[in-house]
């Protein structure tokens, strides 16, 4: 079975899941980025609006960056307004989209506990706690008693650095099995028209005046009536092609994954303070994230001294942690905004439109930003639930800080 395309070198056999085609010379809609964000545009583009001349271009393997390289976590307890709605709509797809895509996502909704270790944390996670139900989204204040019952094996002894003095509960958030997402919206995609293309680099934008009106690849030119940019960390880069200079940082993130083990973790359970954030998959591995590097890089790795204080939080937070070992580590490339919210809208550029600027956030968001993605391509206007994630809001000051709501917005 070919990693790039699971069955494709099995094309009679019942699992092959899309087409490898030809790129055609021109396009009603062009997507740049193969991951998730691209590949649920295409699904929405097609099954919403029944747009299908759509092609999904992809310089590696489908889903082989940021959407392979995350840690899953799908919540949408975000304190502004503004994030909590797109979140929260996502969330509500999530519920729904194995059924959707008829294909097994594997949406685990176990739960997740953002810990307070401070009284500005437990005041800050109460505040948003209050802010999250009046815009019916699930979440409740829990103390240190009910974490324990919750995850057995968090450490809330008091004689830490950190005690543990409660958290904030989302009943409804969990994970998913990243590549089955990517497969699934990529089957559904391929079978409403859309080509999906990879080992496609955009090498330029065509632009006529101030309208885009094509790519140029490692392929050949392809001519687009409209072009939409999902590729994450890489999105400056291509905006740069196009004269636009977007107010974006690319920074690597990393993660790791233990050996396999027995089910010890029965949530996910995230610490801005330390700054780590763990769930145990469904094959049985414990997988950790951290904060972002702080350098600029579009590497996809990063310095060992994050895993030291990764590991050092989590032995902290879970004793019993002391007995695995790390199988593996990797690292991701995130595109941060000033504000740390997304950039999703119309660019200074005619039919030419920007997705990026999520940050650490990007997985939970993948049906929900899909959904109004397309709806933006489709009527060159935002989505009432994106418009307030426009450009422009740089120089408007509408700014929706999620820096400040959050410290970090895994």
């Amino acid at each position: 079975m070919s990693p790039d395309n699971p069955g494709a070198d099995l094309p009679d056999h019942p699992d092959f899941l899309w087409r490898t085609p030809e790129p055609k010379r021109s396009y009603d809609v062009v997507i740049v980025g193969g991951g998730g964000h691209g590949l649920a545009t295409a699904h929405y583009l097609a099954k919403n609006h029944g747009i299908t001349d759509v092609a999904v271009l992809e310089k590696g393997w489908l889903a082989g960056g940021n959407m392979a390289r995350n840690t899953t976590i799908i919540r949408s307890n975000y304190l502004w307004d503004e994030s909590a709605g797109i979140y929260e709509h996502a969330l509500k797809l999530w519920e729904g989209l194995g059924e959707e895509l008829d294909y097994p996502i594997l949406f685990s909704q176990r739960g997740v506990l953002n810990l307070a270790h401070s009284l500005q944390d437990v005041r800050d996670s109460v505040r948003r706690v209050e802010a999250n139900r009046l815009n019916g989204v699930d979440a409740e204040w829990v103390d240190a008693d009910r974490v324990k019952e919750l995850c057995p094996i968090v450490n809330i002894s008091p004689d830490v650095r950190y005690p543990v003095l409660g958290a904030t509960y989302q009943p409804r958030a969990g994970i998913a099995k990243h590549d089955y997402v990517a497969w699934g919206l990529a089957r559904s995609a391929d079978a409403a028209g859309v080509d999906i293309i990879q080992n496609c680099e955009v090498t330029g934008l065509d632009v006529v005046g101030n309208r885009v009106v094509g790519v140029r690849t490692n392929l050949g030119r392809i001519a687009a009536g409209k072009v939409a940019l999902c590729s994450a960390g890489h999105t400056s880069v291509l905006a740069a092609m196009a004269g636009i200079e977007l107010p974006i940082q690319s920074h690597p993130l990393q993660a790791l994954v233990s050996e396999l083990l027995e089910p010890v973790h029965p949530t996910v359970v995230m610490s801005n303070a330390v700054h780590v954030y763990v769930s145990q998959a469904h094959k049985g591995e414990l997988v950790m994230g951290a904060g972002i590097d702080s350098y600029n890089s579009y590497t996809q790795r990063g310095a060992f001294h994050i895993i030291e204080e990764q590991m050092s939080a989590a032995l902290e937070l879970f004793p019993v942690f002391a007995r695995a070992h790390v199988l593996r580590t990797w690292g991701g490339i995130v595109d941060v905004s000033p504000d740390a919210s997304p950039i999703i809208g119309l660019s200074p550029v005619d039919n030419l439109y920007l997705n990026c600027g999520w940050g650490t956030g990007g997985f939970k968001a993948t049906p929900g930003v899909g959904w109004t993605y397309a709806h933006t391509i489709a009527h060159d206007t935002p989505h009432a639930l994106n418009a307030p994630f426009s450009l422009d809001r740089f120089t408007t000051g509408a700014l929706v800080d999620e820096h400040g709501a959050a410290a970090v917005a895994h």
